[in-house]
This record gives structure tokens, C-alpha cells and sequence, in this order.
């Protein structure tokens, strides 16, 4: 895991050594462990390296191979590279080092672009042909991990992030009025290759793409997962699913110990990652450290779920560690929370990952986490709408039950110059009449796996982990288990409440009080409700001059939110208001 910047000059310029380190100096955190650079005429890549696999120096990146005429950076981890290293050496490859990056270089080399359909786990990569001057970037199928680009007539810049762009000084950073309107409707997220800025772009998941020397960009989808069953798939019982699911799920979470340093969990007290614990202990998995966080109660609203997480600490043993954050350690470290999202995040508990990612790093450096069983297994509250919805009326229920706000509602708050048209209602529509799901709760568990997860919640893990030198990993997101999970009916998805399948398999695992329990969040009340000091913080925010200039947002309804932020909370029970101030306090962070 670490974290890579690029410029590829088209223009016959030579490349600034000075613009690539500029860039590299924002991602120092998501690489603590080294720092290397390559520069060769139009091509300069950095790399800043958290050691995971092969901790010696033989595995430094960007990493050289002058016999095979490549050059590569690469963010994020392979679990199966000892296979393919195996592979490869019945091939006649020789390695000079014990980890997964030479591995992805020598199978580049051995198998081209369709190399990353044979690789299993989380990655981002870039790869220079010295001999044809090909340029090859390739993002994981889930995209958990990022690769933000900038791309000109003159040059190509690629970042993990998108603050390091930032920082050559020369991005357009005008709002895009799509990225706007997806950002405002669809919770936030703005699916690839939009970001809110014009000038920047980001390469979609599962998607692998070519920069030849003449300045062309082409890209190519390299994975689908089929969300139609077979007759046989429907005949199968819950049970059935159930063996086999446990089985899939088992061995994502085996992989997922692939490391030279140990491994730890992200303990939320709730059914996904308590599960992941489980399935530790059965694999043989002792002294394991586990980590939660909770916040001060406001009101009748709980701050933590610190009853759950100490029951699954308890009964399986772990070192566990709790962290309790305060108003004070929220409002302290909030702006470099913000700081840290690559693109602005509304979830409130983004603030949460933060703190607890700062306290697990003096630990441990690897964790796994429980992101996304909730869109793989059907457990959001929104999709038994969905699964008595007409076809007809698929994309007005999803978008009753899941959109922050109507389009109405958007044209008040947003600057006339921005509005546009309702982007955001004719994404989910376009993705909806997509062959390979024909249920209406089969195409809204395809949306939020591939899109919507994409561009929140594992967003939201990778940066605020990262922030801290933090490497997470997300069993559920193994592509095995989506695609296992795809043919699953959905019936038996949202049975017992939802997650029903994974449910039956918890069952035989963990404690039945984490289970049948209600659904919980990683609440942060103080972020929903916007009282005291960050309401004065919020109205410093959305009055201060700068916000004023830029006049992305209609002030009376800023006003009208400001007066009862308590009253104007969206369906997905987050505050507008601080949706509106997030964006303006990203921009303002980032200096813009």
C-alpha cells in the first residue's frame, strides 16, 4: 500500500523533476517507509512506499526492470502473488525481490493488459514501455484503490490522489455543474471519471487504459459481473447459499493475511466485521488486535456501539482498543480530516475513520474491515422497496428512497449558472437499462456495488486510513464474493432483515446478540445535528468570503438550513446543511 504521482509530457517537453515532487510531498502520509523517483526525458514517476510485502529495499519502487524495458509504480497489495510468482517462474522469469510489485511487472510482461484479470486484490498501477513508450494504467475491479489524472494537449498527470494535482498549480479548478449535481442528489457520490473539478478526472473501476505516444487515451472495461440467475441458482436453498458463501467468504479472508507485518480488524461491533473476527479465530487467527471508535452522545442519539464490539472482543479474545472521541478531539482534527478526502465526503463518520485510523497506526499497519457487505448482501433499508418496485417504476423508487434531495429542490439551493439538467436521475436511469440485472433490487445492488460504493464508503476507508499510514483491506470486496453474491436471489439476500444469507452464516460463527440486533451506523451526532461550535464553525464556513465569491449555493436556503439545521436532515439521515458546508470546506482546505 502506498502512493504514486506521474507526468508524462506529450509536447517533447522534458519532464519536471520539480512539478513530480511537489506532488509527491501530499501523499507523504500514505507512504511513510520510502520514497524513490524515476525521470527519463517526457516521463517522471514518484513513488512513496509503505512496506508491507518484502520489506527490504529490493522492492522499492518505481520499480526498474531494464531486461524486460519497464518501469512501474503501483499502489495497494496482490494476495495471490506467490501463486502467480510461481507461475511466472515456470515461465522463466527470475525476480530480484519477494513481493508483489515485481510480480505485476513480470505478469504485464508475460500476459500484457489482461494481466490484472488474473490478479486478486486491490490495486492501482502505472506502467511505462521503454521501447514503445506506452503508457498503461489499470485500476482494481471494485476500485478500492484510486487513480486520479489530468490530461491536457501538452501532458498527462496521474496521482492517487486528487490534492496532489492540485499542486502543480495549473488544474482547472472551475466546479463541474454534472459533478455538482451528482454530488448534491446521489449522496455525494460522483461516480468516475467525474470529479467536482473540471480539470481533473478519475479512471473508473475495473477499467484499464492506454496512453500512446501520440496523446490518445483509450480504455477498456475489463471485468462485468452478471446479476441474472439461473434456473439453477434460484432452486437453491438459503442454506445452500449459505455453504457456500462461508467457504468464498473464508478464503477472501485467509488472502487478506497475505503480509510480512501483522494484521489487525476495524471492530464496529456490527455484523460485518464482527464476522471477519470470526472467521479469523476459525482460521486459527490468535492475539488479535481489534479497534473501535465512539463519539459523545447528543441528545436521545447514541455515540458509539462500544456494547457490541467489547461482546465480540470478549468472546473471541482479542487485544481490543477503544477509542473515545470528544468534541474536542472532533473539532480539532476535523479540518485535517478534510484535508485528507481526496474529494469532499458528507458520510459523518469519515471523521470517525480518521481518529480511529490515527490510534490504530501505532499498532499495527494492516487491517481488514467490513466496507460493503451492506451493497453486496443486500442490507440497506432502501432495497425491500426496491424488490416489490415495478420495472416501471424502478428508477423513481430508487430515487425516493436513496437521492439526498428532488430536482426541485436541488434548483433552489445551487447557483442558477450551475444547475444544468438532473444528471444524477439519468446516470441511474442509463444504469439501470444495462443488460446483466433484470430485477429492480438486482439493478440497485449493482449500482451501489460498482458506483455507489466506489465513491463513498470505500473512499472514505482508503483516505482516511491512508491519512495515517494505514493499509485496510475489505474482504467483502473480493471480487469472488461479488460475484458469488450476484447470483444470489435477492429474496434470500433481504431475508431476516436483510443480509439474510450472511446472517445464516454469522450464525454458526459469532455471538447471536450482534446479530439480531437492529441495524446499526457509525453515528456521529454532532455532524448530523450541527449545534454549537459547529454551527458556528458551519456559518463561519458558508459566510466567509471566499464561499461568497465562488456563489455555488443560493444563500437563502444556507440561511434557512443555518436557522434549524435539526430540521433538514436528508432520507439517508444525514444534515443538509452539512452536505452544502463539506464541499465549501474542502475547497477552502485545498485553496481553492
Amino acid at each position: 500500500m502506498c502512493g504514486f504521482v506521474g507526468e508524462i509530457r506529450l509536447d517533447g517537453e522534458m519532464a519536471s523533476l520539480q512539478t513530480v515532487e511537489k506532488m509527491a510531498e501530499v501523499i507523504a502520509a500514505r507512504g511513510p517507509d520510502g520514497y524513490g523517483v524515476f525521470h527519463q526525458n517526457h516521463i517522471a514517476l514518484s513513488h512513496q512506499r509503505l512496506k508491507i510485502m518484502d520489506l527490504s529495499d529490493h522492492a522499492a519502487q518505481p520499480m526498474v526492470d531494464n531486461e524486460l524495458g519497464l518501469v512501474l509504480v503501483f499502489n495497494g497489495a496482490i494476495y495471490n502473488y506467490q501463486e502467480l510468482r510461481t507461475e511466472l517462474q515456470a515461465k522463466g522469469y527470475h525476480f530480484f525481490s519477494t513481493g508483489d510489485t515485481e510480480v505485476i511487472l513480470k505478469a504485464y510482461h508475460a500476459w500484457g493488459k489482461d494481466c490484472v484479470k488474473r490478479l486478486n486484490g486491490m490495486f492501482a498501477f502505472v506502467v511505462w514501455e521503454r521501447d514503445t513508450d506506452r503508457v498503461v494504467m489499470a485500476r482494481d475491479r471494485l476500485g478500492i484503490k484510486p487513480l486520479y489524472y489530468q490530461a491536457t494537449q501538452n501532458v498527462v498527470r496521474v496521482a492517487s490522489t486528487l490534492p496532489c494535482l492540485l499542486a502543480t498549480g495549473d488544474v482547472d479548478t472551475s466546479i463541474d455543474p454534472v459533478a455538482l449535481n451528482y454530488y448534491m442528489s446521489f449522496h455525494a457520490v460522483v461516480p468516475a471519471p467525474h470529479t467536482i473539478l473540471n480539470g481533473v478526472r478519475k479512471l473508473p473501476p475495473a477499467t484499464i487504459a492506454e496512453l500512446k505516444p501520440n496523446g490518445t487515451l483509450e480504455m477498456e472495461r475489463y471485468w462485468h459481473v452478471n446479476y441474472v440467475h439461473s434456473t439453477a441458482d434460484q432452486g437453491r436453498s438459503e442454506e445452500d447459499w449459505a455453504d457456500e458463501v462461508q467457504e468464498v467468504l473464508t478464503q477472501a479472508v485467509k488472502r487478506r493475511l497475505v503480509a510480512d507485518v501483522s494484521v489487525g480488524v476495524l471492530l464496529s461491533g456490527g455484523l460485518d466485521s464482527s464476522l471477519i473476527v470470526g472467521l479469523l479465530h476459525e482460521l486459527g487467527q490468535r492475539d488479535l488486535q481489534t479497534f473501535s471508535v465512539g463519539f459523545e452522545t447528543v441528545g436521545d442519539e447514541e455515540g458509539n456501539e462500544f456494547k457490541y464490539s467489547d461482546l465480540v472482543a470478549e468472546h473471541y479474545g482479542t487485544r481490543h482498543h477503544r477509542i473515545n472521541a470528544t468534541h474536542e478531539m472532533l473539532l480539532g482534527n476535523l479540518s485535517d480530516c478534510v484535508g485528507a478526502m481526496s474529494e469532499p465526503m458528507v458520510s459523518h463518520d469519515v471523521i470517525g475513520f480518521y481518529l480511529l485510523s490515527h490510534e490504530v497506526n501505532k499498532h499495527v499497519k494492516v487491517v481488514q474491515s467490513g466496507q460493503g457487505a451492506d451493497e453486496v448482501f443486500g442490507g440497506y433499508h432502501w432495497y425491500p422497496p426496491m424488490l416489490d418496485a415495478p420495472a416501471a417504476k424502478a428508477v423513481d423508487t430508487y430515487a425516493d428512497v436513496f437521492f439526498d434531495r428532488d430536482f426541485a429542490d436541488y434548483k433552489n439551493m445551487v447557483a442558477s449558472g450551475l444547475v444544468g439538467q438532473d444528471h444524477a436521475r439519468q446516470f441511474v436511469t442509463d444504469h439501470f437499462a444495462q443488460d446483466g440485472a433484470e430485477a429492480p433490487v438486482d439493478k440497485a445492488m449493482r449500482l451501489d456495488t460498482h458506483v455507489m460504493l466506489v465513491d463513498d464508503p470505500v473512499k472514505r476507508v482508503d483516505n482516511m486510513t491512508m491519512a495515517w499510514g494505514l493499509e485496510a483491506r475489505v474482504p467483502f470486496l473480493d471480487h469472488t464474493v461479488v460475484e458469488l453474491a450476484a447470483r444470489i436471489p435477492a429474496e434470500h439476500k433481504l431475508s431476516h432483515g436483510g443480509k439474510g444469507v450472511l446472517k445464516t452464516v454469522a450464525r454458526r460463527l459469532i455471538p447471536h446478540a450482534v446479530i439480531d440486533r437492529p441495524k446499526g451506523y457509525f453515528p456521529v451526532p454532532a455532524l448530523k445535528y450541527i449545534e454549537g461550535p459547529y454551527l458556528d464553525m458551519v456559518r463561519d464556513l458558508m459566510t466567509s468570503e471566499r464561499a461568497q465569491a465562488r456563489g455555488v449555493f443560493n444563500m437563502d436556503a444556507i440561511e434557512t438550513f443555518m436557522q434549524s439545521p435539526r430540521d433538514h436532515i436528508t432520507r439517508l439521515r444525514g444534515s443538509k446543511l452539512w452536505q452544502m458546508a463539506v464541499l465549501e470546506y474542502w475547497l477552502q482546505e485545498h485553496g481553492l
